[in-house]
């Protein structure tokens, strides 16, 4: 089953590879600053070029690898019912807190226009409030410092809720579970970045739509991360069913 395992990671990889232009364009089509159209150079430029999205997507494969190592057990039939299963809950658990933030960060660009995204600065605040040399504040990647914090603080409390969830659960109904709880998130979530980024957008607010848009991908990423599984048991049940099954040695 290995290869259809596999098949289905690479899938999602080209899903979403092929969905990062359209989606792109149709967020920041008319954006630019200058008057300009926001076209294919500027999505090579920002996304392509760029390896903080080469860094998100290999999260999300790795995320989809393995999240199908649950599947890949139950049609091989190697685990045994109520097993400890901390691979899918941690996954599950991080995942949750990344459309938790996204959600409450496009919440926060539409309530408090760019003045939301302050969320992320507080490692640079904090940074600088125990600065013992004088002079003007600085920053010290503290952005990216902050986004790490609040999404670890965000996966410890998921991991505990969601594994006191699914204490009893045997592995099918784990699986079940985790895909329901992420596919409603995501959607829950994308009912929150989308108006939000409609809204900074005809508010022609800074970078507010910057972090909306986050929230947009996130959404789409994870609902799409929720068809792995299936995608995977369809591949597996039309690959038993092609395989000739053994006949009775004749006697």
């Amino acid at each position: 089953m290995k290869p259809w395992a596999v098949l289905t990671v690479l899938l999602y990889a080209l899903a979403l590879l092929a969905l990062t232009l359209p989606v792109d364009l149709l967020a920041f089509g008319n954006w630019a600053r200058d008057g300009s159209q926001h076209g294919f150079q500027d999505v090579l430029r920002n996304f392509y070029l760029n390896w903080g999205y080469w860094l998100w997507l290999a999260v999300l494969v790795a995320g989809q690898a393995l999240l199908l190592l649950l599947p890949l057990r139950i049609a091989d039939r190697r685990l045994p019912a109520r097993r400890p299963l901390k691979t899918p809950v941690l996954v599950t658990a991080f995942f949750l807190a990344n459309l938790l933030l996204a959600g409450a960060v496009s919440m926060l660009c539409a309530l408090f226009r760019d003045d939301g995204l302050v969320i992320f600065t507080f490692a640079d605040r904090l940074a600088n409030l125990f600065r013992q040399a004088p002079g003007p504040h600085t920053t010290t990647g503290g952005g990216f410092i902050s986004f790490l914090l609040l999404l670890a603080c965000f996966w410890i409390f998921w991991a505990f809720f969601f594994r006191r969830a699914t204490r009893s659960d045997d592995p099918a109904a784990l699986l079940q579970r985790s895909l329901r709880w992420l596919l409603r998130g995501s959607i829950l979530e994308l009912l929150i970045a989308v108006p939000s980024h409609v809204l900074v957008r005809r508010r022609d607010d800074c970078c507010a739509p910057a972090g909306t848009f986050w929230g947009i991908a996130t959404g789409i990423s994870v609902m799409l991360l929720c068809f792995g599984p299936g995608i995977f048991f369809l591949f597996v049940a039309r690959c038993r069913k092609l395989k000739p099954r053994p006949t009775a040695p004749l006697v």
